[in-house]
């Protein structure tokens, strides 16, 4: 069996560990880590195997291999960029190169770990700005719910009735979705029901309808899913009204259709919690009205903004989310300065962070540095191949299996296997596109049929502590139902 095949099969163990956490008594974030750094060891101390490529060849020899570039175009273009500076370097000092016009073939073991280590350079990058944004919106959430700044929302919402309460929830999670984004919308979100749910099933479905929500309002607005985002940045759909116009009604399907069967089968009323426990396990704090309507309305701009930041800067989402960190962190500090240690302790970031999930965190780093492992040696682009040609190259079939494979895998390399296998061109893989348009909205909401299938269903797993096996009992079916009635509601337009 080829190692490829061995870190496929670490990858699926790792997988069910994580599904069956609650079984095994192992924690999810443990599996986690383990296949993320197994993986990427694996490949590290086997490159070539993983590659396939004989590494007795000369980089020269390499970059002229059309089959290693149908492969693997990224390690052709890395090798071809090497090549590159190696020539400029033997023209600019001929004399320290005697007769060595190309690199010699000794020297490819070393460059093709270079290409390891540049990967994961790259992925890690990608993956600490994900966990910097994540733990920047959980602190900025927590310190307003520190505040009990959720109450400006909590004390409006007066039904008791599930149905009801559901709906309202819902809807306000994918109209804030399309706003922020589907992750940070998620953990303001379970703040919320935790002030209005005192049951823990009950709050756990509330958790799921969130993550649908959350997902399906994402998937309509150029800045509410990472996804999308990738298809607006990189040109794929540059006209904003597109999305929105296009994908705003089959989003609505996702959550809308889900939403009414439920509906069928939830009877009764939610009990408020007597004594309500913020998201980090704060102590209760005296805060007044004015403190509280300042924090909540500073800590809301401060999510609003980052992505108008990302807009006006281009840098990554969460240099504008610790932004708006370091703001509320510096008007807290303010507000509460003159206040005995005793007062302020509980109220400060200080104390916000020590209770942070760091877990969640944790797990977040593996599971998306396993999937990088399995990106980087070509087995999602594989899998991109494979359905292509599984498919004949209809979008919808295509686009459809991309979004349920995406509640297994991430979906962000998918999309950009997607955006590597069908470049820009005419018709439908033209501009604003049907195949990018429909990309987007799979890419977006496919995720939901899994808890660990999104950002979004990360942060809440993590936040309410819902077992993969409760979602996926009570709630998957939801999903993917949603996910059908969207997809078949953009057939229908077009």
């Amino acid at each position: 069996m080829g190692l490829e095949y061995v870190m496929v099969i670490i990858f699926v163990l790792g997988y069910i560990g994580i599904a069956l956490e609650h079984n095994i008594k192992v924690d999810k974030a443990a599996s986690s880590l383990l296949i993320g750094m197994i993986c990427w060891a694996m490949y590290a101390m086997y490159p070539a195997e993983h590659l396939e490529i004989d590494e007795h060849k000369s980089i020269y020899e390499l970059i002229k291999d059309k089959d290693l570039r149908e492969r693997n175009e990224a390690f052709s273009d890395f090798l071809q960029h090497e090549e590159e500076e190696y020539r400029e370097e033997v023209f600019k000092n001929p004399e320290l190169y005697a007769d060595k016009l190309r690199i010699p073939a000794s020297e490819t073991h070393h460059y093709v770990h270079d290409y390891v280590e540049h990967g994961l350079t790259h992925h890690l990058y990608e993956i600490a700005g994900i966990l910097f944004f994540l733990l920047g919106a959980m602190t900025i959430v927590e310190l307003i719910d520190a505040h009990e700044g959720f109450s400006v929302i909590t004390d409006r919402i007066t039904t008791t009735s599930k149905v009801k309460l559901l709906w309202v929830i819902c809807i306000l999670t994918f109209f804030m979705s399309a706003a922020l984004d589907n992750l940070t919308t998620s953990i303001v979100m379970i703040s919320v029901i935790r002030k209005l749910i005192s049951e823990k099933e009950v709050r756990w479905l509330f958790g799921g309808f969130i993550i649908i929500a959350a997902n399906a309002g994402g998937a309509w607005s150029p800045i509410g899913d990472v996804t999308t985002t990738m298809l607006w940045n990189n040109g794929q759909i540059p006209d904003t009204t597109v999305i929105i116009k296009n994908l705003i009604l089959p989003s609505l399907a996702a959550l809308i259709v889900p939403l009414a069967i439920a509906s069928i089968f939830t009877r009764g009323q939610v009990s408020r919690p007597d004594k309500v426990e913020p998201v980090g396990g704060h102590a209760h704090v005296q805060v007044t009205n004015r403190e509280k309507i300042i924090v909540f309305a500073l800590g809301l701009a401060g999510l609003l903004f980052v992505p108008v930041f990302k807009t006006m800067t281009h840098l990554p989402p969460f240099t504008g989310m610790m932004l708006s960190l370091g703001v509320l962190w510096l008007v807290t500090e303010v507000m509460h300065g003159r206040k005995s240690s005793e007062l302020k302790r509980n109220l400060s970031v200080i104390s916000v962070l020590q209770k942070v999930d760091t877990a969640s965190v944790l797990f977040f780093l593996g599971i998306l540095m396993a999937v990088a492992a399995l990106q980087e040696v070509g087995h999602l682009g594989q899998v991109a191949h494979f359905l292509d040609n599984a498919m004949n190259g209809n979008m919808y079939t295509i686009n459809i299996s991309i979004g349920l494979l995406s509640a297994i895998v991430d979906n962000v390399p998918l999309v950009a296997a997607a955006q590597g296998m069908y470049p820009v061109s005419i018709g439908v893989f033209g501009e604003n596109g049907q195949f990018w348009q429909f990309l987007a909205y799979c890419a977006g909401t496919g995720g939901s049929a899994l808890i660990i299938g999104s950002a979004a269903g990360v942060a809440v797993m993590g936040l309410e502590k819902i077992s993969f096996g409760w979602y996926l009992k009570h709630i998957s079916l939801y999903a993917i139902i949603g996910y059908a009635a969207g997809a078949a509601v953009y057939f229908f337009m077009f």
